[in-house]
């Protein structure tokens, strides 16, 4: 398992930094504590976030950086109630998730690390770097696994193999080094011109693109035939097709995903029609293919918006 290396934690530090819409004074003062973290001054960069954070206490950018000012200097306690905090109030920014989980792994708490990505990638479906580092999380997971199971039966020739293969991938590091790496966006230099005319990446999604984020990170659970993440997609009052129990839905759910070797699902052509501020329907086409079945139909989803932003499905719908 390959140690987090520190240049990594500074390019989050950037690019939250510099792509975001503000004034140009106040992009300059971010700027200016990122450069004093990378050079390794962090309390002059504490400092320097801290004014900031004196006249707009909220700000999301420069809470960020304090958490990484946090985490270089071992302040772990803080930087984990710090991009905490940030989940609370910015529920759809998949950095902080991800950055806890970079502190859970550290600890060795691995399982805390991959509900933590888990979340930053339902937030943010296409964030390259929660993937890469929930790949490196469930691979310490499974070397734990099967690190007990030789315990348990030390001939088990079948977990020796794969305990080898695993160890491998993740590069044998001693337990505790941290396997995931911090967000990492490409950097950019700040601009003359206030940063309101450029989106900053890392706004939190909003009307129908967090619906269809939604919808798409749903599909994408499905076709990695990650049945926890895709059930978590599923509102606690979903309304299941047959009228059975929750509980069945979800064995049978359960064991039709994990059947076939592989699946794709797409959604193609989505619609959006919200019935209020918390009530969406998406509408779209969607193509199953698997090593043993292909279909394409059109389906509808009901989704609602719960206390944490997030937008859940209540109700599906086939067209017959």
């Amino acid at each position: 398992m390959r140690v987090l290396p520190v240049s990594r934690l500074i390019l989050a530090a950037v690019a939250i930094a510099i792509f975001v819409a503000s004034p140009v004074a106040r992009a300059d003062e971010l700027a200016e504590a990122t450069k004093l973290l990378k050079s390794g001054q962090h309390q002059q960069a504490l400092e320097r976030v801290n004014k900031l954070l004196s006249s707009k206490p909220k700000d999301p950018q420069a809470r960020f950086l304090k958490g990484l000012i946090y985490t270089e200097q071992g302040n772990t306690r803080e930087a984990i109630d710090m991009f905490q905090k940030l989940t609370e109030d910015y529920p759809e920014l998949p950095e902080p998730y991800n950055n806890l989980a970079v502190i859970y792994a550290s600890q060795g708490q691995y399982d805390k690390a991959r509900s933590a990505l888990e979340q930053s990638i339902r937030t943010h479906p296409s964030y390259a770097t929660a993937y890469e580092n929930l790949g490196d999380v469930y691979a310490k997971l499974a070397s734990q696994a099967y690190d007990k199971a030789l315990k348990l039966d030390s001939s088990n020739a079948g977990a020796q193999n794969k305990l080898a293969l695993v160890r491998d991938l993740v590069g044998g590091t001693p337990r505790g080094a941290a396997p995931v790496a911090a967000a990492a966006a490409q950097p950019t230099q700040p601009s003359a011109k206030p940063a309101a005319q450029k989106p900053p990446p890392i706004a939190a999604a909003t009307g129908n693109d967090a619906v269809l984020n939604a919808v798409h990170g749903w599909a994408q659970a499905w076709s990695r035939k990650d049945v926890d993440a895709y059930l978590g997609f599923y509102a606690k009052d979903f309304r299941t097709p047959k009228g059975e129990p929750r509980a069945d839905w979800e064995k049978g759910r359960r064991q039709r995903i994990l059947a076939p070797k592989s699946i794709s699902v797409t959604v193609d052509t989505p619609r959006v029609s919200r019935e209020s501020e918390s009530r969406a329907k998406v509408t779209f086409r969607q193509a199953y293919t698997s090593d043993a079945l292909s279909s394409r139909g059109m389906k509808t989803l009901l989704l609602v918006k719960g206390e944490d932003g997030l937008w859940l499905i209540q109700q599906e719908q086939v067209a017959n």
